[in-house]
């Protein structure tokens, strides 16, 4: 848990365009934008660069679970796994993927926790 705790504090210390820059490395440039809910990797690429902000206050909570979440998940399983994770089918999370979860949420606490935990259950396997 002490990992879980320095991955939080880390996370919440970046700025928006490292985190942006992270979420892009970890999930890759189409599922970030996915998540981002913009249409084109271009715009991620912006937020990383520092070259345009992220408005939507939402798309920053949902990238740093994201980063959190692949904290928890890189501790147990590869890059590649992790990402599928983020797009399969979960039934923790009532068969829903992931990624959905977190991109319908706008920023909901409730989601952020289920994904977490959908997380945690993961890696205990």
């Amino acid at each position: 848990m002490a990992a879980e705790q320095r991955t939080h504090r880390e996370v919440l210390q970046l700025s928006d365009a490292d985190l942006a820059a992270r979420v892009r490395v970890g999930l890759g440039a189409k599922l970030a934008a996915y998540l981002g809910n913009v249409k084109e990797t271009r715009a991620v690429r912006q937020w990383a660069a520092g070259e345009r902000a992220i408005r939507d206050r939402a798309v920053v909570q949902r990238y740093r679970v994201a980063l959190e979440v692949l904290g928890i998940l890189r501790s147990q399983v590869s890059p590649e796994v992790a990402q599928a994770w983020f797009q399969g089918l979960n039934p923790v999370l009532d068969d829903q993927a992931p990624l959905m979860v977190l991109r319908s949420s706008a920023g909901d606490d409730d989601a952020a926790r289920d994904v977490l935990g959908a997380a945690r259950a993961f890696v205990a396997l």
